[in-house]
Parts: structure tokens; C-alpha cells; sequence
């Protein structure tokens, strides 16, 4: 039982197990690129298979760890087949022992049989079953030390040295793998937060007369936290684990289990993406979403989730890109209204409309589908684009402090068509559920996803549920996040000072833990309801 693991790391022990018992056995061997990315594979000459074979058997006085026979190609394989792959692998649960890692990660032993070929002069080694690149090499071959990248695209390509002994043949880069940085962008708010609150509750009472707020854009449950961006950043981590850094973007907020020091994640406060645009603070998505692409440091391609977005199994990069660089979006069934955006509209729904008017003049083109709710790849370069030529209409998003009837919803939506007819995305295809956690088939839908685990992603979001309901929300979620995701992540701190942090509210951790702009308090205005925000045991900053 173990507190933290992932795929990856599953992947590099089982074939760890393999290589260094080969190794102690005095035993030749190459890695193989598996045809399925999340096991590995390793050739060993079939005249030394009953060496292998002690050498492996070994390996089960070590705790957890099953060697076994499998079935190489199916179950239409002949006996031949069946004998031909050795399966290893490490399996570990979490510390409840329900979750286990185990025989989808493992690491399978071939052996390879040589042979000369009747039409040429040339003694080969021809491999039990097919995998990614050969299966039949010349006997004589250069040996060469490949990086994990090299066996599975599930593994990051960070031009890292070689450590696993392999072929030249199966050292380069194909045309499917992706070499450029992903990172990944998190919006977050913590709606329970009571400074948080009296921003928002300020804010609204700021508000010009005949000001055009979306009905529903103040509602509580747009902001309510449940504690599901602990959780997608563990599915994230453990499904994604080629992700070069991710940034949290929030408005000076940091949830208590979150240590900020940690170098693969990185909080970016509103003020230093909105800088000398919008209004501040703001409760508008479509307005925080329409800054992003100024976050500092930035890789070109990213991934831009809501919190209550999940990845659902280990998914390799060209699920979101292709290995050229062209994105891929995920059009929806669902239809986009007709007519003109109003006030009347859901604020997704008027956004939409907005967006369809901009890529009906701009490209000459009539959007009638929806984007599906879910992880949306991007790229900064696109989003560039758009401020530029349509800088009033971007400006004037970042400018609504709430859902406002001339938004635009820039990454969700409006991103994908420009990239599309811009010639820098195209169409891709996504396992994907979504559940509104408010209707009654709810428990049935997550059930089913817990048994299943067979969705690239899902949703799990909240209409506007009634008060009474929500705390049967919040213990059916965290009863089916924590089961789903038990693993946890490396930037989550011990569990006494989560407890000791969680008294504080998120804005007080923000403001103990990140940089402060001392003009902030000029932007969110004067009294002693901001002032507090930034004290936290300390003089407020004047």
C-alpha cells in the first residue's frame, strides 16, 4: 500500500525489475517499443529463454510482484504465441487496498528467434508478435541507451540521456511523437471563502444602474468548491505525466493542501494576467479566460481545464495535438441557439452567439455546434490572434467583473473555430461523460465511471441545485473522487498541516505564501474588508 503512485512510474519499476534481473543474470536483451504505450517490452534470444525464465521467477520473492505466462496476441493466438511473452509487474494499492496498478503496466518479456531467411544471405532475429517499428532485425546491430520516451509516447520528451539498452532501430523519433512542451492551465475559486465573499459581495454592489449582468452570473453555485481541483490535478498528474508545468490561475487564493514552493505547479494571481486591462477583482470566467494566454513563461501549446474536468485514464499527448503542432478540438452535438445574443440568455449561450457573429465576419464561416466540456488544447499563438484583431470586443470581455451579455468565450469555444479555419487545429475525438451532480441518475452515471474507468474525460458539474441538496452532493463526490483517485499528488502537503492551514481562509494563505502587489488594494478598492485579505497576523500594506 502506497500514498503515491502513477502509470508511468508503474511502467519504469516493472521494466526496471526486468532489465536489472536480465542484467544480474548475465543475460543479452534489448528494449522494444510496445505496440500499446502503456506496457513496455524487452527481447531476449530465444535460446536463452530457460535462463530468463529462473532469472525472472526470482523476481516473485519480492513482495507484489507476479511473473506469468501471457497470451502475446489474443486469445486467437497458437500455443506458440501463448508461450512466447513473460508479463512482469509490480502491483500496488492505495492505502484504502482498493485501487491497484498492476498487470495494464507491465512489462512483457519476448524472445526472439533467429533465423536466415531463403531469398537473401542475412541471419535475422524475428520477433514472437509485432510491435511499433520491426518485428525481424538483422542478428548484428548497434546497441544503443534510449531515454523511457523513446519505448512509450507516454513518457515526456525532454531530450533526458539514454537508460535503457535497446537497438538503433528503435531509437528514433517517429513521425507520432511530440517533442514540443504541453503545459497545462487551471482557473480555480475557492466560493466558500469568506474574504472572497466580501470582494464579490463589494463588486456587485459596484455595480453601474442598468449594468447588463447575466441573471444567473452572481449564483453561488458557480463559485461553490468542493475540493475537485485537489482531485483533477491528481488525475492530471497520474494520466497526463507528460504535462512540462502547470499553472494555477486564481485571485489571490491558494487552497490549504497546496504547497506553492513545489516546482511543477505554480499559482498566478489575476493581477499579474489581467496587469493593465479589465477591472479587478473579477467573477467572470469568460473575462479571466480571455488573459491566458498572458501568463508568463507560457509554452505555446497547452491544455486549458476547469476543475470539474477529469481525465479519466492515462492518455498519451497527440490525444490533444498532433505531433506537427496542429491542435485538435472536440465539437459537441449539442446546437448553438439562433438569433443575436440578449440578456435573456444563458451566459454560454450568448458568448456563443458572439463568437458565431466574429467567425461569420471574419472567415466567412456559420457556427451551429457547441464545444464539448472538456480539457481544451490550445495554443498561445491563436489566442494572440484573436486580441489582435478583435482587441475592443477581448478588452471589453476582460472589462465585465460578471457574465455579461457581450462576452466572448474565448478558449472554450471561439479558439477552436479560428484555430480550425487558421489552419492550426482539427477535429479530434474524445471518450468523454458528463454528470450533473444535482439530477438524480447521478450516483447510477458515477458508478458506472468508477467500474468502467474506460472515459478519457469527464465532467462532473452542478446545475442550480437547491441549498438542501448540496451537502448529499458534496458526500457523494468526495466518497467517488477519493476512490477514483487515491494517489496522491507530489504538490500536496502532509495532511497535519493541511489541517492546521484549513483555519485560515484561502485568501489569508494566498496572502502569506504569494508575492504581493501593493497597488492591489488601490484595485480592489479601500476598506477594511480588503484590508483584511492582506494582513493574515501582519501589517496591512498600504
Amino acid at each position: 500500500m502506497v500514498e503515491q503512485a502513477t502509470p508511468l512510474a508503474m511502467w519504469q519499476r516493472n521494466l526496471d525489475l526486468v532489465t536489472d534481473a536480465l542484467d544480474g543474470a548475465g543475460i543479452d536483451y534489448f528494449c522494444v517499443r510496445h505496440k500499446n504505450d502503456l506496457h513496455s517490452a524487452v527481447a531476449v534470444p530465444l535460446a536463452r529463454k530457460g535462463e530468463a525464465l529462473r532469472a525472472l521467477q526470482q523476481l516473485t520473492q519480492q513482495p507484489q510482484v507476479t511473473v506469468r505466462l501471457t497470451n502475446g496476441e489474443g486469445k486467437h493466438a497458437s500455443a506458440k504465441q501463448r508461450t512466447a511473452v513473460v508479463q512482469v509487474f509490480n502491483a500496488v494499492s492505495d492505502p484504502d487496498s482498493v485501487t491497484v496498478l498492476g498487470s495494464e503496466f507491465a512489462c512483457e518479456v519476448e524472445f526472439w528467434q533467429v533465423t536466415t531467411p531463403t531469398d537473401r544471405p542475412i541471419t535475422e532475429i524475428v520477433a514472437p508478435r509485432g510491435n511499433q517499428v520491426a518485428s525481424s532485425l538483422p542478428a548484428q546491430g548497434q546497441a544503443v541507451a534510449v531515454p523511457a520516451s523513446r519505448l512509450t509516447r507516454l513518457a515526456p520528451e525532454r531530450g533526458e540521456p539514454g537508460r535503457y539498452r535497446s537497438r538503433a532501430e528503435f531509437a528514433g523519433l517517429g513521425y507520432e511523437h511530440i517533442t514540443f512542451p504541453i503545459d497545462a492551465v487551471y482557473t480555480w475559486v475557492d466560493g466558500n471563502d469568506t474574504d472572497w465573499m466580501q470582494r464579490k459581495n463589494l463588486a456587485l454592489l459596484d455595480q453601474q444602474p442598468g449594468s447588463e449582468i447575466s441573471d444567473v452570473a452572481a449564483n453561488a453555485s458557480r463559485y461553490v468548491s468542493r475540493d475537485e481541483l485537489r482531485y483533477s490535478l491528481r488525475s492530471l498528474v497520474a494520466f497526463l505525466p507528460w504535462i512540462r508545468m502547470i499553472y494555477l490561475v486564481t485571485d489571490d487564493q491558494v487552497p490549504p493542501w497546496l504547497d506553492v514552493t513545489h516546482p511543477m505547479i505554480k499559482v498566478v494571481p489575476h493581477r499579474d494576467i489581467f496587469g493593465d486591462t479589465g477591472r479587478l477583482p473579477s467573477f467572470n470566467s469568460h473575462a479571466i479566460e480571455s488573459r491566458l494566454h498572458r501568463i508568463s513563461g507560457l509554452s505555446e501549446h497547452f491544455i486549458y481545464i476547469n476543475d470539474d474536468m477529469f481525465f479519466g485514464r492515462p492518455l498519451l499527448p497527440t490525444k490533444f495535438f498532433h505531433a506537427n503542432g496542429l491542435a485538435k478540438f472536440f465539437p459537441s452535438p449539442a446546437q448553438l441557439d439562433v438569433g443575436p445574443a440578449t440578456i435573456y440568455d444563458a451566459p454560454v449561450t450568448a458568448a456563443g452567439k458572439n463568437n458565431r457573429r466574429h467567425i461569420q465576419e471574419r472567415f466567412g464561416r456559420t457556427i451551429t455546434q457547441k464545444m464539448r466540456h472538456v480539457p481544451y488544447p490550445l495554443r498561445k499563438s491563436v489566442l494572440e490572434d484573436i486580441e489582435r484583431e478583435l482587441t475592443d470586443e477581448v478588452l471589453a470581455t476582460a472589462e465585465h467583473q460578471f457574465r455579461h451579455p457581450a462576452d466572448l468565450s474565448i478558449p472554450s469555444s471561439l479558439q477552436h473555430y479560428w484555430s480550425y479555419l487558421s489552419g492550426k487545429a482539427a477535429p479530434g475525438s474524445i471518450a468523454y461523460s458528463y454528470a450533473d451532480l444535482g439530477h438524480p441518475s447521478a450516483p447510477i452515471q458515477l458508478a458506472r465511471l468508477l467500474t468502467r474507468r474506460d472515459r478519457d474525460a469527464f465532467c462532473l458539474n452542478d446545475t442550480d441545485s437547491a441549498e438542501v441538496s448540496l451537502p448529499q452532493q458534496h458526500a457523494m463526490l468526495s466518497e467517488f473522487l477519493s476512490a477514483y483517485f487515491p494517489f496522491r499528488a507530489p504538490f500536496e502537503l502532509p495532511a497535519h498541516l493541511e489541517v492546521e492551514r484549513a483555519r485560515q481562509t484561502a485568501s489569508a494563505l494566498a496572502a502569506a505564501s504569494l508575492p504581493l502587489d501593493p497597488t492591489d488594494l488601490i484595485r480592489r478598492g479601500s476598506g477594511s474588508s480588503q484590508a483584511s485579505i492582506f494582513t493574515n497576523g501582519r501589517e496591512p500594506v498600504q
